[in-house]
This record gives structure tokens, sequence and C-alpha cells, in this order.
């Protein structure tokens, strides 16, 4: 543990280069600042869609990250397009 004194001012600057990015710690490419939600957009034929939002609430459940589907519609074509949103709460 470090034994450097803490200030506010201190305090202020880290938190202000955390939301800048300038933290020096690599940053998930496409993915939002932590603690907002994550989404992720599909338009795929209905089987395809359906494996694929069955694949995405296995692999984050709803318990743990609040998976669901957001939004979704069906097109000209019958292809879904659909968004999933879920919390980075267990990443």
């Amino acid at each position: 543990m470090s034994l450097e004194r803490k200030s506010p001012v201190g305090l202020a600057e880290r938190v202000a280069s955390r939301r800048s990015g300038k933290s020096g710690v690599a940053s998930m490419e496409g993915w939002l600042a932590p603690g907002t939600w994550r989404r992720v957009t599909f338009t795929l034929p209905r089987g395809q869609a359906r494996d694929k939002a069955r694949e995405w609430f296995e692999r984050f459940p709803k318990a743990a990250y609040m998976t669901e589907i957001e939004f979704w519609k069906e097109l000209s074509d019958g292809r879904i397009e659909f968004t999933i949103r879920r919390l980075p709460s267990a990443d």
C-alpha cells in the first residue's frame, strides 16, 4: 500500500484522467465507459438471430449482467434486427 498523501485535488485529477481515457489502462475497443450499458446490434435471418440471442444469454446471464433484448423488429426481407444490452457488472 502506498504511503503517498491523497488530496482532493489529486483525486479529482485521477478521476478526470480516467474519464478522458488518459489513465494509461488499455480500454476495450468498441465499448463505452465503465458502468454504462453495453449494446450490440445484429441483423440476421430468424434462425441465426435466435441462436445469437441464446448464445448471449448463456455467455452473459441475466442475473449477473441484466442482459435483455432492448429492441427488435422484422425487416421486409424476413431478417430480424435486434439490439442486446447488458451491464458490464461482472466483466
